[in-house]
């Protein structure tokens, strides 16, 4: 992929505007339980991501991550427990209020979920046109989140003329176009092959090694969340990189985090070096 160092959507504002939350957690739920039809979802969580941190959410399919991410996102509500996203309490927020904290969140679906009828500007820009953000700034920043993915050229295509990984290239300029404080990625690999999957982890890493966004990352792939882990990326030469061994003899990237899910609880949280060593039996026939 090509290296670029800018930051799309960076405005003069945007770059001297202070995050929302302070310094606290940018996302922490607290005893958070969900039950759908009588069967629980998602049993007490209790978790915390700081600002800069990368949470990568694992767990086999049904165990409610995609359920976690909307749970953030504010689209559903808990049946119980504390869900502060920027240090603000989202269960109990009225709707407007909500609206005006998505404003600071950028979400990747695993189905791109873009507008058929729209061309890739459009898709891209949806959200600056939603916030009446001048048609001349508007055009620049898709100019350079499209740049940020790698689809330059491509602005007057329709979602139907790309191929299924550029169309989630496509959802992550969008998601990122607004320069959020927090991106939710549900599993943006699912259902591309592994070559093109590796060309979505590199624009992950990227995001996060050259913007620092804080983020939650759905993965069903264990190549894709160690990769995260054990690689940076590389603004040399575009791509990503193994991680050197530090003093300590560590070769993990140090603000990217794991937490895994089982019949609704959480079964682990924590760095990558513990995930490994973890003597949990689950854990261990997981991974393997």
């Amino acid at each position: 992929m090509s290296e670029t160092n800018s930051i799309p959507g960076a405005t003069t504002q945007d770059a001297t505007q202070e995050p929302p939350g302070g310094d606290g957690p940018v996302v922490e739920f607290k005893d958070v339980s969900i039950t759908f039809d009588v069967k629980p979802i998602l049993k007490d969580i209790s978790f915390s991501v700081d600002r800069g941190e990368t949470l990568v959410i694992l767990g086999p399919a049904g165990c409610g991550k995609s359920v976690l991410l909307k749970l953030a996102d504010g689209l559903i509500a808990p049946d119980s427990g504390s869900i502060r996203i920027f240090g603000q309490e989202i269960t109990t927020m009225r709707e407007r209020d909500q609206y005006k904290l998505r404003a600071h969140i950028g979400i990747v679906f695993q189905e791109s979920a873009l507008f058929d009828s729209l061309n890739v500007d459009d898709n891209v820009a949806f959200r600056l046109h939603e916030e009446h953000v001048p048609e001349a700034e508007a055009h620049t920043r898709v100019l350079e989140a499209l740049k940020f993915v790698d689809l330059e050229g491509t602005s007057d295509k329709l979602p139907s003329e790309l191929s299924g990984g550029m169309r989630r290239r496509v959802s992550i300029a969008r998601a990122i176009i607004s320069h959020p404080d927090l991106i939710l990625y549900d599993s943006p690999t699912g259902g591309l092959d592994p070559i093109t999957s590796t060309t979505i982890i590199e624009l992950v890493m990227k995001q996060r090694d050259v913007s620092h966004t804080t983020s939650l990352l759905v993965t069903h792939r264990l190549q894709d969340a160690f990769a995260l882990a054990t690689h940076r990326y590389n603004t040399a030469t575009g791509g990503m990189t193994p991680i050197p061994k530090d003093a300590a003899g560590h070769n993990v990237d140090q603000s990217t985090r794991f937490l895994m899910l089982n019949e609704g609880g959480i079964v682990f949280h924590g760095n990558t070096e513990e995930l490994i060593h973890s003597d949990d039996p689950w854990i261990k026939e997981y991974l393997a």
